[in-house]
């Protein structure tokens, strides 16, 4: 049988998302909650590869195993394991067809930035000078017409295309100190959320024109792009999968 589970974790601690053989991972700290739990060897595929440092609102992973499981006890259990920045918040019965990665149809990430020092929270990049939001927006807008993202691609990934749709691209000021950047698509390829910021970030400080940025789109080359900003401020926080797959 096949279940999907539903979690959130805080990235700080752990080197991505996916095993590594000398580092802490989510899928690590995951696999072997389920295992001691479940008493069996449990493998389990993600709807997706967050790097380093970068955190989840909400993960979508799926799981086989041979019997049926009592879901609300299994939820109960893993919470009890689990270090304190993974939390799982579900656990349910799918189709054996339902796959946690190519079932999905769009990911939502967000990246914070803070304008004032917090001491409360450090999951935010602290900048200290004005940005233009108005002209990050429009350059942002180019986004939505665009495919391929190559330019925003860490260099030498194994891609087999680096094509994305992208449905939003945003920025917005939640609070007086607090900037926030959304995008959706249906697929993100490796760095690409943190290049794209990092080279708006260009745009609202007045070094790069909107003509500039359109040429780094359709230059297909990640060194035309700005740099890449820190891991800590990016949240991947939702996934879409369709209406009778989709978690309510």
């Amino acid at each position: 049988m096949r279940y999907c589970i539903i979690f959130a974790y805080d990235g700080t601690a752990y080197h991505g998302w996916q095993r590594q053989p000398n580092a802490p991972t989510v899928q690590q700290m995951l696999e072997e909650a389920l295992q001691t739990v479940l008493r069996s060897e449990i493998s389990v595929v993600g709807a997706g590869r967050t790097d380093t440092g970068v955190h989840a609102r909400m993960m979508a992973a799926h799981f086989d195993v041979d019997e049926e499981i009592d879901c609300d006890f299994l939820v109960f259990k893993l919470n009890c394991l689990l270090p304190h920045d993974i939390a799982v918040s579900e656990v349910r019965a799918v189709p054996d067809d339902w796959h946690a990665r190519f079932s999905a149809l769009a990911r939502t990430y967000r990246y914070y930035i803070g304008t004032r020092k917090d001491a409360f929270n450090h999951h935010t990049l602290r900048l200290y000078f004005p940005l233009n939001i108005e002209r990050m927006n429009e350059a942002a807008a180019l986004l939505l017409s665009h495919q391929d993202f190559g330019c925003f691609c860490k260099s030498h990934s194994d891609n087999k295309t680096n094509l994305c749709t992208v449905s939003e691209a945003r920025w917005t000021q939640s609070d007086d100190s607090t900037l926030v950047f959304t995008i959706t698509a249906n697929r993100f390829l490796r760095n690409m959320v943190r290049a794209i910021v990092g080279t708006l970030i260009e745009v609202g400080k007045g070094k790069m024109s909107i003509a500039d940025f359109a040429q780094v789109l359709q230059s297909g080359k990640r060194t035309e792009a700005g740099e890449s900003v820190p891991a800590r401020g990016l949240f991947l926080e939702s996934i879409s999968y369709p209406p009778d797959e989709k978690d309510e």
